[in-house]
C-alpha cells in the first residue's frame, strides 16, 4: 500500500477515462488504497469533482460526452486546487485530440500532463505525428527529454514521459525511473493505470514526488509481476503486487536518477 498512514482516509479519485482501461484504473485505485468514481457524464463532472481529492482524465477514447465533461472537471479541480492529472493518449496519432488537449490548456494547466515519449513529443512539436496509441520505437529519450523539459517550462507544469526510462520534470528537477518490464505493454491498460496511480499519490501529496513515486511503483511491481505463463497471469500479478508492495520493496528495487538544472 502506498503511503499507508496517508491513505487511510481514503482519497476518492474522480477518474475520467477510458473503457478500454477503466476497469484497471478502477483496480489500481483501490490497490493503493484510495477509492475511484468513474463519472464521466458532463451533467454530473462538476458536481462529482467537488467532492473528489484529485482527478485524472484520460482521452484514450474521445467521445462527444467526455469532451464535453473534461473541461467542466478540469476548471472545477482547478477553482478547488484538487490535483489533475491530464493522460494525453494518443495526441500522436489524432488531430482531433491535439487540438481538444489544446483547449484543454487554453481553459487550466493540470498538476501532470503525462503521455508516452511520442505523446509527449507530439505536443511539443506541432508537426509530429505518429501511428497507434503505443510510443514510436525510434523517438529516442533524448528527444522526449528535450520536449518534456521545454513542456514542463511552458506550462509550468509537472511533465511525465513514460518509455524506456520514465522521465518526471519540474522545469527544476529531472528524474529519470528505470524500473518496469516489457511485460507491462503486453497487456492493455497499464499506461492508463499509472495515471490512476498519479492521480492517488498527488491526493495525499501534491508535488512531483508523487509522481516519482506513482512511476516508482508501478514499475517495480511490474517486475516482481513478472511470469512465463502469459499475459492474464501477468496482470493478475500485478494487480496483487500494486496492493501488497511495500516501502521496503520499492528503496530495494528502486533505479532512479536525477539532476537538477535551470529551466530552457
Amino acid at each position: 500500500m502506498i503511503n499507508k498512514k496517508d491513505m487511510q482516509k481514503k482519497p476518492l479519485i474522480h477518474c475520467i477515462t477510458n473503457p478500454i482501461s477503466i476497469n484497471q484504473c478502477a483496480n489500481a485505485v483501490l490497490a493503493v488504497g484510495a477509492k475511484p468514481i468513474m463519472a464521466e457524464h458532463p451533467k454530473e463532472a462538476l458536481e462529482t469533482t467537488k467532492t473528489a481529492d484529485a482527478l485524472m482524465l484520460n482521452i484514450g477514447n474521445i467521445t462527444d460526452a467526455r469532451m464535453e465533461a473534461m473541461p467542466i472537471s478540469l476548471k472545477e479541480a482547478t477553482k478547488k486546487n484538487i490535483p489533475v492529472v491530464l493522460d494525453i493518449v494518443g495526441l500522436a496519432c489524432s488531430s482531433l485530440r491535439k487540438s481538444f488537449v489544446k483547449k484543454l490548456l487554453r481553459e487550466a494547466i493540470p498538476t501532470v500532463i503525462k503521455g508516452n515519449y511520442s505523446e509527449i513529443f507530439a505536443l511539443y512539436n506541432e508537426e509530429y505525428r505518429s501511428s497507434g496509441v503505443d510510443a514510436d520505437d525510434s523517438l529516442s529519450s533524448e528527444n522526449a527529454e528535450k520536449a518534456a523539459v521545454f513542456l514542463a517550462d511552458r506550462y509550468n507544469t509537472i511533465i511525465l514521459a513514460t518509455g524506456q526510462k520514465d522521465i518526471i520534470t519540474d522545469g527544476k528537477r529531472l528524474v529519470y525511473i528505470n524500473n518496469g518490464t516489457g511485460l507491462l505493454s503486453s497487456v492493455t491498460g497499464t499506461g492508463c493505470m499509472l495515471g490512476a496511480l498519479c492521480a492517488s499519490c498527488l491526493a495525499t501529496d501534491n508535488s512531483l514526488d508523487s509522481v516519482v513515486y506513482a512511476c516508482a511503483v508501478l514499475g517495480v511491481s511490474g517486475e516482481l509481476s513478472e511470469t512465463i505463463e502469459g499475459n492474464g497471469t501477468f496482470m493478475q500479478n500485478l494487480l496483487d503486487r500494486l496492493s501488497t508492495v511495500t516501502k521496503v520493496d520499492i528503496e530495494k528495487h528502486l533505479k532512479k536518477e536525477e539532476k537538477k538544472f535551470d529551466a530552457v
